[in-house]
C-alpha cells in the first residue's frame, strides 16, 4: 500500500502545482477552517470528559447516599445536554466546510478517509440516543438502571472523538491506497484509518478531552471554594473533576513523550520545526523559548544536547534537521515551536498542580482536620482557577502543532493545501459569516449555562434540602 518515507522525494514535482485560488481566498479557508476547529474542539472535548464525570458522580452518589452528589450529577447533565446540542451544530459546520473549502482533498482521497467519518455518524447517533434515555429517566427507572444508561454515552463519545482523529491521522500519514498516474489504485479504508500515526494521536486526543473537561469543570467550582461556598455541594462539584485531571494529567505527559518520539521517525520535518533544529546533527540541545532567525533559533534557552537525549536517549543521537527538504516545505518555525513550548509547560504546570493536591490530602489524612482549611489552600484554589482556561490553551497549542506543522501539505508528502482549496473567489465572505454564527452560538451557549446555574428547579428528594439551593456558579 501507499507509504511516504520521512523525505518526499523528487517524484512529488507534478504534485506541488498552483491551485487556483488566490492568496486571500486561501488565507481566509485556512482561517475559517482553524477557527471553526478551534471552537468546536472545546465543546467536543467536555462532551467527551463531562458524561464521565457526571456518570462518576452519580456512582458515588449512589454509593454514599450523599444528597450533594446526586445534585451533582443531575446538573451536570443538564449542562452535558445544551453542550451536545451545541456540539452537533459545530460539528455539522464543520463538514459542510469540509467540502466546500477544501473539494480537492475530499474529491480525490474522500473514499479512503471517509469510513472513519461514517463509523463517528453511526457513533453520534448512538450517543444522542442514550442521551436522551439518560436525561428523561432520572425518575423513570432505578439509580442503578439509570447509571447503566450512561456508559454508552462515554463509550460513544470517546468513540467519536476516536474516529475523527483517526481521519486526521492519515493526513500526517497518509496510508490505504495506491497512487498510479495521480489516480487512486486498490483502496483499502481499514489500513487507511489505521495508520501509523492513529495510535499517538488518538490516545493523545482522548487524554486531552479528559483532562480539558475535568480542569475547566473543577476551575468553576474553585472560584465557588474562593468565594466562601465551602458547602458539600461546592466541595463535592471540585474534588471529583480535580481528582479526574490531576490523575490523567501524568499519563498524558508519558503519551506526549510517545507522540513525540513518533515523530522523529515519521515525520521528522514537523519535530525540527517544533524543535528548531536547522541542521541535521548529532549533540542537538533542547531550545526552551526563542524566535526563528536566519541559521537557527535566537534568543531561546538551550540545554546542551537535550534534544538528542529524549529522542534516542544518548548525546549522540542524530536528529534531522529542516536542511532535509526544500525552503517551500518548512512550516512556520516559530509558531510551531512556540505552541509546543506552551503546551508541554502547561501540562507541567497541572502535574503540579496534582502533586500539590495530593501532598496536601497526605498531610491532611496524617494530621487530621478539613483540606480545604489547610495554609496555602487560597493559593491552590487560585491556580486550580487558572488551571481551566490553562487545560484549553494547551488543547489548542497542541492542535496548533499538529496542523500548523503540517504546513504546507494538507495529507503530508502527497498534496498541498494550495491544491486542496476550493478555486472559487469570494471565500472571505464565508469566513465572515462563520464568525459571526459562532459569535452568536457563545453567547447563546453561555447564556444557557448560566441560566441552567442559577435554576433550582431541580427534582430533588426531600433529604437533598440541605443543598438544592445551592447554585452552579
Amino acid at each position: 500500500m501507499y507509504d511516504v518515507g520521512p523525505v518526499p522525494g523528487p517524484w512529488l514535482a507534478g504534485v506541488l502545482v498552483a491551485g487556483g485560488a488566490s492568496e486571500g481566498d486561501l488565507s481566509a479557508a485556512r482561517a475559517q477552517m482553524g477557527f471553526s476547529l478551534a471552537w468546536h474542539i472545546i465543546v467536543a472535548c467536555l462532551g467527551v470528559g463531562l458524561p464521565a464525570l457526571t456518570l462518576l458522580a452519580e456512582w458515588l452518589g449512589i454509593r454514599t447516599g450523599r444528597p450533594a452528589l446526586q445534585l451533582l450529577a443531575r446538573r451536570w447533565a443538564r449542562a452535558m445536554g445544551v453542550l451536545f446540542a451545541v456540539g452537533a451544530v459545530s460539528g455539522t459546520i464543520l463538514s459542510f466546510e469540509m467540502g466546500l473549502l477544501w473539494p480537492g482533498l475530499m474529491g480525490k482521497f474522500g473514499q479512503v478517509i471517509g469510513l472513519p467519518f461514517a463509523l463517528e455518524g453511526i457513533a453520534f447517533f448512538i450517543e444522542a440516543i442514550f442521551l436522551g434515555i439518560y436525561l428523561y429517566a432520572w425518575d423513570r427507572l432505578s439509580p442503578r438502571q439509570h447509571l447503566l444508561t450512561g456508559i454508552p454515552i462515554v463509550i460513544a463519545g470517546t468513540a467519536s472523538a476516536f474516529f475523527v482523529v483517526c481521519a486526521n491521522a492519515w493526513m500526517n500519514q497518509p496510508r490505504g491506497f495506491t497512487l498510479r498516474d495521480g489516480k487512486l489504485v486498490h483502496v483499502d479504508p481499514w489500513a487507511a484509518m489505521f495508520n501509523p500515526a492513529s495510535p499517538p494521536q488518538t490516545v493523545h486526543m482522548i487524554l486531552a478531552a479528559f483532562m480539558v473537561a475535568s480542569f475547566l469543570t473543577a476551575a468553576v467550582y474553585a472560584v465557588a471554594l474562593l468565594r466562601g461556598r465551602r458547602d458539600a455541594y461546592h466541595k463535592a462539584g471540585f474534588a471529583i473533576p480535580f481528582t479526574v485531571g490531576a490523575v490523567v494529567t501524568p499519563f498524558q505527559i508519558v503519551v506526549g513523550d510517545w507522540a513525540a518520539r513518533f515523530l522523529s521517525d515519521y515525520q521528522p520535518t514537523k519535530l525540527a520545526a517544533i524543535e528548531g533544529v536547522y541542521h541535521t546533527g548529532s549533540h542537538v540541545p533542547l531550545t526552551i523559548g526563542g524566535v526563528a532567525g536566519s541559521g537557527g533559533l535566537k534568543y531561546g534557552l538551550e540545554i546542551p544536547d537535550g534534544l538528542s537525549l529524549l529522542v534516542g536517549y544518548r548525546a549522540g543521537t542524530v536528529v534531522q534537521g529542516l536542511d532535509r527538504v526544500p525552503r517551500s516545505q518548512w512550516p512556520a518555525v516559530t509558531g510551531v515551536h512556540w505552541a509546543f513550548d506552551i503546551m508541554v509547560g502547561v501540562g507541567f504546570f497541572l502535574l503540579a498542580l496534582g502533586l500539590w493536591l495530593l501532598l496536601a490530602w497526605w498531610r491532611t489524612r496524617r494530621t487530621g482536620g478539613e483540606l480545604l482549611d489547610r495554609r496555602g489552600t487560597r493559593l491552590l484554589l487560585l491556580l486550580v482557577a487558572v488551571s481551566g482556561p490553562a487545560s484549553v490553551v494547551a488543547l489548542e497549542s497542541g492542535w496548533s502543532v499538529t496542523e500548523l506543522g503540517r504546513q504546507p501539505w494538507i495529507v503530508w508528502g502527497v498534496m498541498s493545501v494550495r491544491d486542496a482549496v476550493n478555486p472559487a473567489p469570494g471565500l472571505m465572505a464565508g469566513l465572515w459569516l462563520v464568525l459571526v454564527v459562532y459569535a452568536g452560538m457563545t453567547v447563546a451557549t453561555v447564556y444557557v449555562l448560566r441560566r441552567l446555574a442559577r435554576n433550582t428547579a431541580v427534582p430533588v428528594a426531600p433529604q437533598e434540602a440541605d443543598v438544592k439551593n445551592y447554585p452552579v456558579v
